[in-house]
C-alpha cells in the first residue's frame, strides 16, 4: 500500500472513532431526555390524582348542594303551578 492511501485510511479511522464517541454521547442523551419527560409526565398524573383526591369531598358538597338547590326550584315550581295555591284557598 501506498503511504499515501495509509494516510488517508488512518485519518479515516480517527474521523469514524470520533463519530462513534458523538454517536454515542448523542444517544445517552437522548436517553436521559426521553427518562425525564417519563418523569415529568409521572408528577403531572400523581399531582392531578393526588388533588382530586383532596378536593373530591369538596366536590361531593358542591354536588350536594346543587341537588339540594335543584330540589328546592321544584319544589317552589309546584307551588307556584296553583294546585297547591287552591288547596290552601280551600283550607281557608
Amino acid at each position: 500500500m501506498d503511504p499515501e492511501t495509509k494516510e488517508l485510511l488512518k485519518t479515516n479511522l480517527v474521523l469514524a472513532e470520533e463519530n462513534n464517541k458523538l454517536l454515542h454521547q448523542i444517544r445517552g442523551v437522548q436517553k436521559r431526555e426521553t427518562l425525564w419527560q417519563i418523569a415529568k409526565i409521572s408528577v403531572i398524573v400523581l399531582i392531578a390524582l393526588g388533588s382530586f383526591y383532596y378536593i373530591e369531598p369538596y366536590l361531593n358538597k358542591v354536588m350536594d348542594l346543587y341537588t339540594s338547590v335543584t330540589g328546592i326550584e321544584q319544589d317552589v315550581k309546584s307551588a307556584v303551578s296553583g294546585e297547591s295555591l287552591k288547596d290552601l284557598l280551600k283550607k281557608f
